[in-house]
């Protein structure tokens, strides 16, 4: 039987990818962390139930962090895990699923996984920063996704450009080598490995073009 799951790297397990229902070629997944106090699953889709029992397997999972509220589109997962948000996206995300707890702040869950307030793509939009042993994971969720190589912010009409801004800015101080995205283009790895120069190539560009009014879906 085929696994429903992939490890490309030590600790981190990928479900299988869903198609986005708004945008053609794109695909979203969601991620299982081995962190040190068990299992964490990073963004919602249908690919959690697909990998149930495998998720099982690696142990009872502890959280389900969701970055902002459009991941809720999907509904409560019928795996039993207790899911978290930012406080500023509650009231959107409990439309159409069971929020058990929020983020007010930067704080820790453990000594490997950090939770990261990010207005950016969304008011409550979060990152979550976690530690392997090996590689710095960012999952930056909606806001930044990877296309042919180069970083994109994704800009909608509720975004906050200053706030995206001062996100932006804070990545530079954020040490993390694996840019890990909600989404990516289909056929494409969905996560980026870069070394400290692209980071903060990529990052400057990104801030050069939203300071020029760059605006939409992929900006």
């Amino acid at each position: 039987m085929p696994s429903h799951l992939t490890e490309p790297f030590p600790g981190l397990y990928i479900t299988r990818p869903t198609p986005l229902p708004f945008m053609t070629g794109v695909d979203v997944r969601s991620y299982v962390l081995a962190a040190q106090q068990g299992p964490a699953i990073i963004y919602n889709t249908p690919g959690i139930d697909d990998a149930a029992a495998e998720i099982r397997n690696l142990g009872t999972p502890t959280r389900l962090l969701l970055n902002h509220h459009h991941e809720t589109m999907y509904g409560n997962p019928e795996l039993s895990v207790p899911a978290w948000i930012h406080e500023r996206d509650r009231t959107r995300a409990e439309e159409s699923m069971t929020i058990t707890g929020t983020f007010t702040a930067r704080e820790k869950i453990g000594q490997d996984l950090e939770v990261i307030p990010s207005p950016s793509h969304t008011d409550g939009t979060t990152f979550f920063l976690w530690d392997n042993g090996q590689h710095h994971f960012l999952f930056p969720g909606d806001a930044l996704w990877v296309e042919g190589g180069t970083w994109k912010a994704v800009i909608l009409g509720e975004s906050d450009p200053q706030g995206f801004l001062d996100t932006l800015a804070l990545m530079h101080d954020l040490d993390f080598d694996v840019l890990v995205p909600w989404h990516a283009p289909r056929g494409t790895l969905p996560y980026d490995v870069v070394t400290p120069e692209r980071k903060r190539e990529q990052v400057d560009n990104l801030i050069t073009r939203i300071e020029a009014g760059a605006s939409g879906v992929r900006a």
